[in-house]
């Protein structure tokens, strides 16, 4: 893991969602890393074994956020263990269909939003009164840069992940006074197993070859790249350390400059 230059208050408490792998994991280990108390949680029991294995010193909580039992029970747990909470990333999310939109089944959509929406305003309608308890905060939302320009063939993702920025800018707007900041980032497309599993789809749904569809991927980025989970978890660190402490409602690209996301492929 790169280390990090930004400094941090150690003995924070942070709840990273969908915390046990991908992006979120090295979210969660970022912030261990610079001495906060952090607690996860996942829908996956055994990555989130796998993570708490590797990282004694965190607490993990198996949770589905499209869930509202299962979310009241993990801050539960979170009031029990910690008293308090001070960061609060939302991360949970999934792909959802690759499709047009003729093509998008109802169970699809509905997952989508109950994870990728849903999940997020039962998550933090939980952590408020715990951060204003706690005399303030940070709120970060991983969204996409899906929510900057739409995305074609992906109707439910993009319909929450601009949703998400709507409820960035109104939470900001609505906990400031609290001294609570509300940001989103935006990245690109992410190294690892889920890009690749988007890629396939969407190979597949356009009838061409898997490396075509990569190579359209990287030029949507000016800097024909992907970006690294790591590069996520450093925007996250910095925008809930005090140098981040005048930033509030805003969405963050992390995508080395997307140009636009209609693949260019006609």
């Amino acid at each position: 893991m790169t280390t990090p230059i930004i400094q941090i208050e150690p003995g924070q408490v942070v709840l990273v969602t969908a915390g046990a792998s991908g992006i979120g994991r090295c979210i969660a280990e970022t912030f261990l890393y610079h001495g906060c108390n952090v607690h996860v949680c996942d829908i996956n029991e055994e990555a989130l074994g796998d993570f708490l294995a590797t990282n004694g010193s965190a607490v993990g909580t198996v949770a589905d956020v499209s869930e509202t039992g299962q979310v009241d029970a993990l801050f539960q747990e979170i009031d029990s263990r910690w008293g308090r909470l001070d960061i609060l990333l939302t991360n949970a999310g999934v792909a959802g269909p690759t499709a047009p939109v003729e093509a998008i089944e109802d169970d699809d959509w509905d997952r989508t939003i109950a994870i990728d929406l849903n999940g997020q305003f039962y998550i933090t309608r939980r952590a408020v009164p715990m951060l204003k308890q706690s005399g303030g905060g940070s709120i970060v939302n991983i969204a996409s840069n899906a929510a900057m320009f739409g995305c074609p063939l992906r109707s439910p993702y993009t319909a929450a992940k601009w949703a998400m920025i709507g409820l960035t800018k109104t939470w900001a707007m609505e906990l400031g006074p609290d001294n609570i900041r509300v940001n989103a980032l935006c990245p690109g497309s992410v190294k690892g197993e889920r890009i690749d599993r988007v890629i396939e789809r969407d190979a597949s749904e356009r009838n061409m070859s898997i490396s075509a569809i990569r190579e359209a991927y990287e030029r949507q980025s000016s800097m024909r790249m992907f970006v690294e989970p790591q590069d996520v978890a450093n925007m996250a660190l910095f925008l809930s350390s005090s140098l981040g402490s005048a930033i509030s409602g805003q969405a963050i690209g992390i995508d080395g400059h997307t140009e636009g996301l209609a693949n260019w492929l006609g």
